[in-house]
């Protein structure tokens, strides 16, 4: 259960958002509404697959990533250009850490400066704001 501040805090970057576990889900369950929970889900998938050591998870996690978010009518694919698609297809068969790099930062770039504004915009969002708001006054009327 995140706090106010928490909350509030969210406004300042996605990061802050994306950070926050409690943030996360609350961005996670608006992109659901607004059907592109793909972009949070391939961004999410990157941070993971930058963090594997070993090399054949490489390979494995760098085949999935490619084939359920980059590849033609992938399940969830995402918006990406053309040249960075290609790009990536040229090099999946021998995928490094930082193969996905291109297309994250361009995922990432939309969410900060499209999906995350209309969030901090949404209904959801000021609900959660005000649920907690209210949720501190009470806490603070007990101690009155």
């Amino acid at each position: 259960r995140s706090n106010a501040g928490e909350t509030m805090a969210w406004l300042e970057s996605v990061d802050t958002l994306l950070a926050n576990k409690d943030g996360l889900a609350a961005f996670r369950t608006f992109l659901k509404s607004e059907f592109s929970e793909e972009n949070v889900e391939f961004w999410l998938a990157c941070e993971d697959f930058k963090k594997t050591k070993s090399s054949t998870k490489i390979a494995a996690k760098a085949q999935k990533i490619y084939s359920d978010f980059i590849q033609a009518d992938a399940p969830k694919e995402i918006n990406i250009d053309f040249h960075t698609k290609t790009h990536i297809s040229q090099n999946i068969s021998e995928p490094t850490l930082s193969c996905f790099d291109e297309a994250q930062r361009l995922i990432y770039s939309l969410m900060a400066k499209d999906c995350f504004p209309r969030f901090l915009r949404s209904e959801a969002y000021k609900e959660l704001v005000k649920k907690q708001e209210n949720g501190n006054q009470k806490r603070w009327l007990t101690f009155l």
